[in-house]
């Protein structure tokens, strides 16, 4: 059990004070973050610095592989599909920021001050529905932002292999494991400002371009689109989809580092529908171009001709990489400190040294399983179904199944909705399909491809598809990967 202590340590007993106090703090904030250069850069907390960390955290190397999952699913099902696992991404990243308004309301009453403290997810179950449900939440979370964080590692390798492939991906994750291990030094998303914005932009770079690309380079001679042809190949491409709106693992500290967190309701809704701009356009015109070779090429880059455009998009996707492995790591050092009693700390120094012990596990799997496409699908279907779908849809309709409950409840349902009935309904819905197509349809297919490759290429493998990144678009045959 982590221990509570930390979490609620320091009681303040005069309530008016500490209103004031806090609001004082709260004004300083914000003058400093629009006057202070250092604030300005470093110590974001608006409304623009969640929806940046949000948008920037949706998209990463998922944009990629969108277009290999169009090659499994079909151009109307990936548009179709991508729209409606957006919408519901975005539906239940609005539960996740209602019950944790719900719960620091609560604890707040209770005068429990988090002024050194992030709250955490698995923290909000504990305090709303008792240890067993913080104990599932803990293990779902902390495993998928482990597996997110190997992606990006994988990710890294298999990018910069199509600049320069002098060196294997093995050896070039050995490197990029390296580098990534620096965001030990970043304290808190308070500190992701400059980085979130500079994210978003770079996947914004890289996604007009795979279209532009795509659309100049034209359809490639006898360019078959066939499917979907093969249920698991359809179910593997849908759980990569769910996969990528899924990213919302890290809402609560999102929201943690905001001046007002009451007001991120609607963001993720908001990034969300940016974010379609960006993987919609390039999804398409990438598949449209290249059709079932994609099966073969789970990133698009590999097919895509060695030009200054396609290395400036690799380049700014490797930056990105780091940026979002710090997104995914960052949760998991605050539980780690938390574990060992660092959390408060204040020298980064200190707890730079202390988180260390996270970034390796993540190092050691980029390793043995270096073919993220595959992974995707497979942390789509058995860790995101749960941590991002399903038990914030139960959690909220637990916490508030008292009519008490949903009376003193600190967040009224939405003004599009008429009642807590259809909220019930809609979260019944999410529960139902999630737990049925992706856990379950999604959980076999991508298993099945995932040990596929496997057997393929084995475990370890030096250099998971890897030919001449050069020659990949030569007039003749085309390789096959």
């Amino acid at each position: 059990m982590l221990p509570q202590k930390q979490a609620e340590e320091a009681i303040v007993p005069n309530t008016n004070e500490t209103e004031h106090e806090g609001k004082e703090e709260e004004k300083e904030e914000e003058e400093q973050s629009i006057f202070g250069v250092k604030s300005l850069l470093w110590h974001g907390g608006s409304v623009w610095d969640a929806w940046f960390s949000c948008a920037s955290n949706q998209v990463a190397q998922v944009l990629l592989t969108l277009p290999y999952s169009f090659s499994q699913l079909g151009m109307l099902s990936g548009i179709l599909l991508q729209i409606f696992y957006g919408i519901l991404g975005s539906w239940t990243a609005y539960l996740i920021s209602v019950l944790y308004v719900e719960y620091r309301s609560r604890k707040e009453k209770e005068n429990v001050s988090f002024k050194n403290h992030v709250i955490q997810w698995f923290e909000v179950l504990d305090g709303l529905l008792g240890p067993y449900w913080k104990a599932v939440g803990l293990a779902f979370n902390c495993t998928f932002l482990l597996f997110g964080s190997v992606i990006q590692l994988i990710a890294c390798a298999s990018n910069i292999y199509y600049i320069n492939d002098r060196l294997d991906k093995r050896t070039w994750t050995y490197i990029f494991g390296a580098c990534c291990a620096t965001t030990v030094f970043i304290p808190s998303f308070h500190n992701y400002r400059i980085w979130s914005f500079l994210g978003l932009g770079m996947t914004t770079y890289t996604a007009w371009y795979l279209t532009i690309a795509a659309l100049i380079h034209g359809q490639d001679d006898g360019v078959a689109h066939s499917a979907p042809k093969k249920a698991v190949l359809y179910f593997t491409g849908a759980t990569n989809i769910l996969y990528t709106f899924g990213g919302h693992a890290v809402t609560v500290e999102i929201m943690h580092a905001m001046w007002k967190p009451q007001k991120f309701k609607y963001i993720y809704l908001f990034a969300t529908l940016y974010v379609f701009t960006l993987t919609l356009p390039s999804a398409s015109a990438v598949y449209w171009a290249f059709g079932d070779q994609l099966l073969n090429h789970s990133n698009a880059f590999s097919l895509l001709p060695k030009t200054c455009w396609r290395d400036a998009a690799v380049i700014l996707m490797l930056i990105h990489q780091f940026i979002t492995f710090g997104f995914a790591c960052t949760p998991l050092y605050f539980v780690w400190e938390k574990v060992i009693g660092m959390h408060d700390t204040k020298s980064i120094c200190l707890r730079a040294l202390a988180r260390l012990p996270v970034v390796i596990p993540i190092w050691f799997l980029a390793i043995i399983f270096p073919f993220f496409g595959p992974i995707n699908s497979a942390v789509g279907a058995l860790l995101v179904s749960f941590t991002v779908y399903i038990i914030p849809a139960l959690a909220h309709m637990l916490t508030y199944r008292k009519a008490s409950a949903r009376q003193n409840a600190a967040e009224k349902p939405p003004v599009f909705l008429s009642s807590w009935t259809a909220m019930y309904a809609i979260n019944i819905f999410v529960v139902g399909w999630v737990l049925v197509v992706g856990f379950g349809f999604g959980g076999w297919a991508s298993m099945t491809n995932f040990v596929r490759q496997v057997d393929t290429f084995g475990l370890f493998a030096k250099c998971y598809q890897c030919k001449n990144p050069t020659t990949l678009h030569q007039p003749a045959s085309p390789p096959h990967h």
